[in-house]
């Protein structure tokens, strides 16, 4: 039971997000679920030279690790539990400058600036703040993960869903990007939004 084409695909993945200046070289998580076995990046390894052996197999409905070389990521469970509650295949969970930076401001990202934003992200909505690695965290988490594919987790980072890791990946890259336009546009008086009627159209496309 290797697994070997999944799990270096999340080694890959999480490599990308530190090149992309996405995530710090031991900071982050990626995972991604195969019928009952998810697969995560370990804790505490150099994010940007990970192989397929470094990633862990995890039983999703019991949590019991089917192989783990290094420590498990303290994220698992939060990993875990969006499995159990949600439908998606994918989880990327990183900390992006500008998202990380909205995370604790009390002010919204605006996906109403760039049509793709609002196609692949709809509404950022903000996680309150739990201690990370716990329960207590992974449960709300998990909550907000039902309804909303990009989340910002309060004082901590961002979290994207997919039903795959492409989409996972793509979510984040669009989510820091949007907090970078937001950011930057607070230079300006006003930004030309999308309208309501535009909005309406761009959401029944997905």
């Amino acid at each position: 039971m290797e697994f070997k084409e999944e799990r270096a695909l999340v080694a890959s993945t999480m490599g990308r997000l530190y090149k992309r200046g996405l995530t710090t070289a031991t900071g982050g998580n990626v995972s991604m679920r195969s019928g009952d076995y998810m697969f995560i990046t370990p804790s505490g390894k150099d994010k940007d030279s990970l192989t397929f052996e470094d990633i862990a197999i995890l039983n999703v409905k019991t949590g019991e690790q089917i192989i783990t070389s290094y420590k498990l990521s303290i994220e698992s469970e939060m990993h875990r539990e969006i499995y159990l509650k949600t439908d998606v295949c994918a989880v990327v969970h990183s900390h992006p400058t500008f998202a990380s930076l909205f995370s604790a401001l009390d002010e919204k990202i605006d996906t109403h600036i760039i049509a793709e934003t609002y196609y692949l992200l709809n509404e950022v909505v903000k996680v309150p703040y739990e201690l990370m690695g716990t329960k207590a965290l992974a449960d709300k988490v998990s909550d907000y993960a039902k309804s909303s594919c990009a989340l910002l987790l309060e004082n901590h980072g961002a979290l994207t869903i997919g039903k795959t890791l492409l989409s996972a990946f793509d979510r984040m890259e669009v989510l820091e990007q949007s907090a970078k336009l937001t950011y930057l546009a607070r230079g300006f008086a006003k930004t030309n939004d999308i309208s309501g009627d535009n909005l309406t159209a761009i959401a029944l496309m997905r």
